[in-house]
C-alpha cells in the first residue's frame, strides 16, 4: 500500500471530467463560526452539491477566514446570501424543492431511513440555537444524527458532511 501524492490525486480528480451536481442544495441558517462555513463549502464541493446559500449572520465570501478552510472551494461551489432564510426557502419551495431540516424534532426520522425527494434542500441550523422555529412551517421534514454519547449533537459542519455524504450515495 502507498500513499496517493497529491499531483496522482488532482490527475484522478481530472479524469473524472465535468462535475455532475446533486440535485440538492443546502441552507445554511445563521451559522456564526466562519470556520464551519468553510468546512461546508469544503464537503458541498466534494459531495458535488448544486448551490449552498448563506443566510442571516453567516459569513460570506470574500472572507479571508472563509478561504483559509474552504481551501479554494468557495470558488467551485455556485452560492447566493439571502439576508432573510425565509424568503429563500419560498424561493426554492416555489422551484419544486422538499425542504428538509437537519434538526432533533419530535417528527425527525433517523438520516439513514430518510427517503429523499429531488430536487432537495437540506437547512442545516445555528451552531447553538438550530434551525429557527420560524421556518418550520415551510419544511416537508426533519432528519437528525443518532446520538450514542453524552453528547446531544455534533459540530454542524460535521453533521452537515454525514448527512450530505449519505444523500450523496442515495442521489449519485
Amino acid at each position: 500500500m502507498r500513499k496517493l501524492s497529491h499531483e496522482e490525486l488532482v490527475h484522478k480528480q481530472a479524469l473524472k471530467g465535468a462535475l455532475n451536481r446533486l440535485p440538492l442544495v443546502i441552507v445554511l441558517d445563521s451559522i456564526r463560526s466562519v470556520h464551519n462555513v468553510g468546512s461546508i463549502f469544503r464537503t458541498c464541493d466534494g459531495a458535488g452539491v448544486e448551490k449552498l446559500y448563506l443566510c442571516g449572520i453567516t459569513a460570506y465570501p470574500p472572507d479571508r477566514q472563509i478561504t483559509k478552510t474552504a481551501l479554494g472551494a468557495e470558488d467551485r461551489v455556485p452560492w447566493a446570501y439571502h439576508a432573510d432564510i425565509r424568503s429563500a426557502l419560498i424561493e426554492l419551495k416555489a422551484k419544486g424543492y422538499s425542504i428538509v431540516l437537519l434538526e432533533q424534532t419530535d417528527t425527525s426520522v433517523p438520516y439513514e431511513q430518510f427517503k429523499p425527494v429531488t430536487p432537495m434542500c437540506l437547512v442545516v441550523g445555528n451552531e447553538v440555537e438550530g434551525v429557527n422555529d420560524s421556518i418550520f412551517d415551510l419544511a416537508d421534514s426533519a432528519i437528525d444524527i443518532d446520538m450514542g454519547g453524552l453528547k446531544i449533537s455534533l459540530n454542524v459542519a460535521v453533521a452537515c458532511g454525514v448527512v450530505t455524504y449519505h444523500l450523496r450515495h442515495q442521489l449519485a
